[in-house]
């Protein structure tokens, strides 16, 4: 089959090529999933599973990318729940071959139906970024209707995810970002958007939760805005030990096949929209790495 290769960590997207690998092995309780649309992180090249097993054990040359929406091919011994041609879409385990690759082996759990009625590119852009910001907002930061919410990066593939299932859960959100991002996150319903570049981010006040998928300075920052009792979740780096935060928590997504199906069903209602910024083919995926050439939202990757 053919695939995007990485062959060593020191080359980076650089080192990424377009060459046939062996068709894959399903385990017990693994499907094969022909893929159809695949999604990427850029950062992942530098993640430790890229390039070792769960044993610690090297196993480059390695396939990136972890999102996949496509048909089931093949069932391993004992997977129960799916059938051969159905469409699914999901998330795939960190220390394995992924999913820019016309075929990949995906443990059954993880994976959801997926309905004729989206389209194998959109269903490709929500996997990460709807589990990670219904995880960040319900399942740590505990979010509820009528509260106030700070997420930071708000235009991006996990905050514009994470803006629209607050509002749809009853929060007020206030959005950050850089200027060019203010149009996307107000017109996704944010009530207030603040330029981190230009604007005073301690003005917004006290709020019942930040939302950070950015780290670093605004992180820190992010603890003076949080009332007492309330949350502060990211995607980035562990926040600062705050006494008065009752929840202060840095969480690595998980594999949820309830959830999924829940967004699915959002994403057929028309309630959520993935920010998807360019579809690649395959024979692109490499340049897709390119932060040069990436955009604002997801880059998915066309592979059937």
């Amino acid at each position: 089959m053919r695939a995007l290769v990485a062959r060593d960590r020191e080359s980076g997207y650089s080192g990424l090529t377009l060459t046939e690998m062996p068709y894959p092995h399903a385990a017990e309780n693994d499907v094969i999933v022909e893929v159809h649309a695949a999604g990427f992180t850029p950062g992942e090249l530098d993640w430790p599973g890229t390039w070792t097993d769960r044993a610690g054990r090297d196993r480059a040359p390695t396939i990136p990318g972890h999102e996949v929406s496509g048909v089931v091919a093949e069932l391993g011994y004992g997977t129960t729940g799916l059938t051969v041609g159905q469409r699914v879409f999901g998330i795939t385990d960190w220390c394995r071959n992924g999913t820019l690759a016309e075929f990949v082996a995906v443990e059954a759990r993880n994976l959801a139906p997926l309905s004729a009625a989206v389209d194998h590119a959109v269903a490709a852009a929500l996997p990460i970024s709807g589990l990670t910001a219904w995880q960040g907002l319900f399942d740590h930061g505990q979010l509820r209707a009528g509260q106030t919410v700070v997420i930071h990066g708000a235009a991006g593939a996990v905050g514009s995810i994470a803006l629209q299932l607050a509002l749809e859960a009853g929060a007020r959100v206030i959005g950050t970002g850089r200027a060019a991002d203010r149009e996307s996150a107000v017109g996704l319903g944010a009530e207030a958007f603040v330029d981190l570049d230009r604007d005073q981010l301690e003005d917004i006040g006290e709020v019942d939760m930040v939302f950070d998928v950015i780290g670093g300075q605004i992180l820190s920052r992010s603890t003076a805005l949080v009332r007492p009792g309330g949350s502060l979740v990211s995607i980035a780096e562990p926040p600062p030990d705050t006494p008065d935060i009752s929840r202060a928590v840095f969480f690595v997504v998980e594999p949820d096949r309830a959830v999924l199906a829940e967004l699915e069903q959002r994403l057929r209602d028309g309630r959520l929209r993935p920010h998807v910024s360019a579809i690649r083919p395959l024979e692109e995926a490499a340049v897709a790495f390119d932060p040069m050439r990436r955009g604002r939202g997801k880059t998915i990757i066309r592979v059937q």
